[in-house]
């Protein structure tokens, strides 16, 4: 008997049928920043505005709309980094059938809150997706039907439906980056896009903290928690190592920035795996100089930590500066600099007065001041200034 190697192109069309009801088209367009700065042309796929935020439902539908009657009596579980759950609390709802899912105690509020919302069973267990998925096999042994995350051909044939959209949406087409957790996107857009369109070249992105399928070591923390498995499956490992080119890492300082030129510059919100894609070909990693498309695979990301990223993109791009001075203690030194620096058209965002534990004249206090500025040319300018004026500062980085 001949070993299965995934679904093939013939079960990943009758996935489209099936899903067709409540997974939408995603759009796919250009863009002039990303083009711009990465010295060639690329198209994004906006999955982020898929139902759920993310392609899983793709996979969740197509795998609920299988199962026999017996299964779905049964009530389905499954493990999640928050968007797997999302999407199967959604398909199970709209199918009629009980769901839990298994998530990390530190996942995202934002991905915890959707999916009890969407009316699942939300069971927060373990520090990572490895973690919840033990305890969701042991739910499924006392007789609960598992929707696996990836390591399933009915969901990996859901999500290579976007195979199937990219096919028919982007002309011509050098590579196709898309991000890599557990593997199911890849594989199931690998096999669609093998078929149909086999000069495009498929690169896969990981976090570098979190590579399995890149080589990497001991697994560590990254704001991509969306692509942290630590380990992929076996199924999808096969069908990777056959189909995949290339797998890249990228940093979380990385993803960081490409999450916030794609908030600021292309006006969509991405989580850190979403973004993954762009941090490669942002970061050089992804060879090449013809038509490139990135997939952008989920939204979900929480607002604290959107805010926590932006401040630190903004911090890196030049355009806040934290600079601590040393001023006299005295009526009219703090207004002085203020309005000194005001000048230079910069706005002051906070101001600290520090006093114990540093060597400062007796009448001496040092003020940190938090400032927002146009880009680094400008920091660099206002420092220049203020030596002229005479202050003794300090850039913190």
């Amino acid at each position: 008997m001949a070993i299965r190697t995934g679904p093939t192109l013939a079960e990943i069309e009758a996935a489209r049928e099936r899903i067709g009801a409540l997974a939408r088209v995603t759009p796919v367009f250009s863009s002039e920043t990303l083009s711009r700065r990465s010295g060639r042309p690329v198209m994004v796929k906006a999955e982020n505005l898929q139902r759920t935020g993310s392609f899983k439902i793709r996979g969740a539908v197509n795998k609920i709309a299988t199962l026999t009657d017996e299964e779905r009596a049964a009530g389905v579980v499954t493990a999640s980094a928050g968007n797997h759950g999302q999407a199967v609390a959604l398909a199970a709802r709209e199918a009629g059938v009980a769901a839990t899912v298994f998530m990390p105690q530190d996942a995202p509020m934002a991905k915890v809150d959707a999916t009890r919302s969407y009316g699942a069973e939300v069971v927060l267990v373990g520090d990572g997706f490895d973690e919840a998925d033990v305890a969701a096999q042991e739910r499924v042994e006392a007789g609960a039907t598992l929707v696996h995350a990836f390591e399933d051909e009915v969901v990996i044939a859901g999500q290579g439906t976007l195979g199937l959209e990219i096919a028919e949406q982007v002309g011509e087409l050098e590579t196709l980056v898309v991000p890599i957790g557990g593997g199911g996107l890849a594989s199931g857009i690998a096999l669609a896009l093998n078929e149909l369109r086999p000069e495009v070249k498929i690169v896969g992105v990981q976090a570098e903290t979190c590579a399995p399928f890149a080589g990497g070591g001991e697994p560590g923390h990254t704001i991509a928690d969306g692509i942290a498995v630590k380990k992929p499956g076996e199924l999808t490992k096969s069908i990777l190592a056959d189909r995949l080119d290339e797998v890249v890492t990228v940093s979380d300082r990385e993803i960081a920035q490409a999450i916030v030129l794609l908030l600021e510059r292309v006006k969509l919100v991405v989580e850190g795996a979403g973004a993954a894609s762009v941090a490669a070909v942002l970061g050089g990693k992804v060879q090449g100089n013809g038509p490139a498309c990135v997939l952008l695979s989920g939204g979900n990301i929480d607002a604290t930590l959107l805010i926590e990223i932006a401040r630190h993109g903004l911090t890196q791009a030049g355009r806040f500066l934290v600079i601590r001075a040393k001023i006299d203690d005295r009526p009219g030194a703090l207004a002085r600099l203020l309005g000194l620096i005001a000048d230079e058209r910069v706005n002051v965002l906070s101001v600290e007065h520090h006093r114990e534990g540093i060597d400062l004249p007796v009448i001496g206090t040092e003020v940190e001041l938090t400032l927002a500025t146009r880009d680094e040319e400008h920091c660099d300018e206002l420092l220049e200034r203020l030596a002229e004026w005479g202050y003794a500062t300090e850039r913190v980085s």
